[in-house]
């Protein structure tokens, strides 16, 4: 027979760091009317039943504590009055059927998922108490949306208007910034995926709001509203209206809805170079490098610099413009400068923005050498390998407890080789890069600090 418990606690005053109400197999939590529970500096764990269907559930204290468990739980109402900044984190999904009330404090979704009742919504949140989820989660409402008019389901700040019937509409708002297929470019810390059942020919508009704490690092004045239908790549959709002040970006005549978020014009970065290379022949230098994508560019321009300070343009070559398929590109410099020099590529994209490789040296040695830089790394390490030979190079990127993050291969040519390491999409912490050639021959460990 289950165990039912009409509940209040209240634990004020006593350091309850490690402290759970843990909901053990075979029992069952229940609520009724106007029932408060409140879990101060306490975890929640339901290995039992949870089913809140009346009441409030009230986390507070000035600890991080977390929601748990091998079973569902669901909340009714569920309030936050963590410290300024304290997190309820979670560890499993949640659902809630009537509200999620923020008074300071942040709840993390960690990963994890937050489903929302039809009738749900967000109450209360603001740049200091609100929903983060950089590690990946996202809350979700679904309501029917016939001819909207400045429908915002569940407040989750998605503003849709349109003449047309939508049918049942899912929004999903997460937290993680926005990249291209190659782990390039970035958005704020904000995007929406508005799946209509009904999805061609809307006219639709969009108000799409945010927080000042979710910009990344952009410029809040030039934000532009970008789509995706496949979460890779992406289109600017530019704006209609946008407001500084009360955040938010706004497009009309949207004729469908996929994956949306805001970064600024030109943020997409439209080359992935995959390889660039310098190798002396003679009396000359050949430059050779490749890209494995490209959207929009126009040439690129080769400079050299005997500091590695002031440039100078040596020549130029015409870009394809478009392309998913692997491109290789050559230049040489037939009056090479008699002592060492660097070079990089600069890569113009039809509307003049400019995206730069990293520098590479000529120097010849035929000492094999492994440089890298930026540590600590926010999106991309560079790592240069001074070959002597053509070969195969194996990148793994392994985490504190020795778990594989990512992994990647690179042909080396003979000469320097500079490599691209994507880290954009691990979480802050340390990682150890190593690098093997071939069938396993270590050439370097190296330790690199993740951080945004």
């Amino acid at each position: 027979m289950k165990k039912h418990f009409l509940i209040f606690l209240f634990c004020a005053g006593i350091n309850y760091a490690n402290a759970q109400l843990q909901i053990t197999n075979g029992a069952e939590i229940k609520m009724s009317g106007t029932s408060l529970l409140t879990l101060q500096d306490m975890n929640l764990v339901n290995d039992g039943t949870f089913n809140q269907t009346e009441g409030t559930v009230h986390f507070s204290g000035n600890t991080n504590t977390s929601i748990s468990g091998s079973q569902s739980v669901r909340f009714n109402m569920l309030e936050l009055a963590k410290g300024t900044n304290n997190r309820l984190l979670l560890q499993r999904n949640i659902n809630v059927d009537n509200q999620i009330n923020f008074i300071t404090g942040y709840l993390d979704l960690n990963g994890f998922n937050t489903l929302l009742s039809p009738v749900a919504l967000l109450t209360g949140e603001l740049e200091t108490s609100r929903i983060t989820a950089t590690t990946g989660g996202y809350i979700e409402i679904t309501n029917t949306l016939n001819a909207p008019s400045a429908a915002n389901p569940g407040n989750l700040g998605a503003i849709i208007t349109s003449a047309a019937n939508l049918g049942s509409t899912t929004i999903r708002r997460g937290h993680q910034s926005q990249t291209n297929g190659y782990g390039q470019g970035n958005s704020i810390r904000r995007y929406y995926d508005i799946m209509p059942a009904n999805n061609s020919g809307l006219n639709a508009s969009l108000r799409f709001r945010y927080f000042d704490a979710e910009l990344n690092g952009l410029t809040e004045a030039i934000l532009t509203l970008w789509k995706s239908s496949n979460n890779t790549s992406w289109t600017d959709e530019n704006f209609t209206s946008r407001n500084v002040l009360t955040n938010y970006v706004e497009k009309t005549g949207i004729a469908d809805f996929s994956r949306w978020t805001l970064t600024t014009p030109g943020n997409a970065l439209p080359v992935k170079f995959i390889l660039f290379n310098v190798k002396c022949i003679d009396d000359k230098v050949m430059l050779h490098w490749k890209t494995a994508f490209e959207q929009n560019s126009s040439y690129y321009e080769i400079q050299r610099s005997a500091d590695g300070v002031s440039w100078m343009v040596i020549g130029s070559v015409p870009a394809a413009g478009y392309s998913s398929v692997e491109k290789s590109y050559t230049f040489t410099d037939i009056n090479p400068l008699s002592s060492r020099a660097f070079y990089r590529i600069a890569e113009f994209d039809i509307s003049g923005s400019i995206q730069y490789t990293g520098i590479v040296t000529n120097n010849c040695s035929q000492d094999e050498r492994i440089q890298y830089w930026l540590n600590p790394v926010t999106h991309q390490l560079y790592v240069t390998i001074n070959s002597a030979i053509k070969s195969t190079v194996t990148i793994s990127v392994f985490d504190t407890k020795g778990a594989l993050a990512g992994k990647q291969q690179n042909n080396l040519l003979e000469g320097n080789n500079q490599l691209v390491v994507n880290m954009n999409h691990l979480a802050n912490g340390t990682y150890f890069v190593s690098i093997t050639r071939n069938k396993g021959q270590n050439l370097k460990t190296i330790k690199v600090i993740k951080q945004q």
